[in-house]
């Protein structure tokens, strides 16, 4: 029997991006105010949710719940990666990378279940007017979130344990600005082979199932919209959809960029480009489409301002 001497890995080195040079600083900031952004843009819609009344159906639900779930993203990712860009490097712990990477995936699965969610509530309310109310209720609202949030923990999970289950061993060092699925792949020294294939096939249920809901919904939504004759009642059904679309499109779009072109077709660089848009740059831009692009939720935001204006009036003639 040969025995081999390796050295197991503890901790892990995360480079981040390097040679960033004069615009260390201005890449600095950048994150920074996204991260802020970030912070306030989706606390602001789980406050307007909760504290407006006209807001409060299942369409407002679950997009505070989509908020939740880029709050996680955010929080797992981005303070860390404030930490790597100002040292231009940084070492994390075996166990914190692994909870790093499950919080990270929970999201983004929680999101691709709650936006096939919407995606169904989209297709009641404009196929089933009548009936949206009814089926459409606030036990099944309760129901399908609680679900999703389930299903992203536990399936997650899986792929979280078999990763714990390698053997790192060597270099220990990660060309990337966190713990993702691919760079930790690349430093184990056991086999991958199983646990590459178990990807594959938790993917179906956490990515594929969804993509495939949201199609079937908007060509069931785009059909029903046709039939209806009015220009205007037209337009009105189709920007309730314009803002989830839109969030959908950016979603996925730089979910496949990133996860399902081959790493040999483009470079780290671009690599890391494409990771930081879906955890940096999307879970900011969320909360701006669903603002500027919906009446009810300006309207909220108007009211909730002139509110607080009166009040400071009120009270600074008191």
């Amino acid at each position: 029997m040969q025995v081999i001497n390796q050295t197991t890995v503890n901790e892990f080195l995360l480079l981040g991006f390097q040679n960033l040079y004069g615009f260390k600083i201005f890449f600095f900031f950048v994150v920074l105010v996204s991260f802020l952004g970030t912070i306030c843009g989706n606390l602001l819609i789980i406050w307007l949710v909760a504290s407006v009344c006209s807001l409060q159906s299942p369409m407002y639900f679950f997009l505070t719940q989509l908020s939740f779930s880029d709050l996680i993203l955010t929080a797992t990712i981005v303070p860390n990666t404030l930490y790597i860009l100002w040292d231009e490097g940084g070492t994390m712990s075996f166990s914190g990378c692994i909870f790093q990477y499950y919080f990270f995936a929970c999201s983004e699965a929680s999101e691709c279940f709650l936006l096939s969610i919407m995606a169904y509530d989209r297709y009641l309310a404009i196929c089933y007017p009548l009936r949206y109310v009814t089926l459409m209720n606030n036990v099944l609202c309760i129901k399908l979130a609680i679900a999703s949030w389930l299903s992203s923990f536990s399936i997650v999970l899986i792929d979280t344990i078999s990763i714990t289950q390698l053997q790192f061993c060597g270099s220990y060092i990660i060309d990337h600005f966190f713990c993702d699925f691919t760079p930790l792949l690349e430093l184990a020294c056991s086999d991958t082979y199983f646990l590459e294939i178990e990807l594959l096939i938790l993917c179906i249920p956490v990515a594929v199932s969804p993509l495939i809901i949201i199609i079937l919904s908007y060509i069931y939504i785009v059909q029903a919209v046709l039939r209806i004759s009015s220009n205007s009642e037209r337009g009105k059904a189709f920007s309730t959809c314009s803002s989830h679309l839109t969030v959908v499109s950016i979603f996925y779009g730089t979910l496949i960029g990133s996860y399902m072109i081959p790493s040999k077709g483009k470079s780290l660089a671009v690599s890391k480009v494409v990771s930081l848009l879906y955890t940096v740059v999307t879970p900011m831009i969320n909360p701006i489409i669903y603002s500027l692009r919906n009446k009810d939720i300006k309207d909220a935001m108007r009211k909730k301002i002139l509110k607080t204006m009166n009040h400071f009036k009120i009270g600074s003639v008191s």
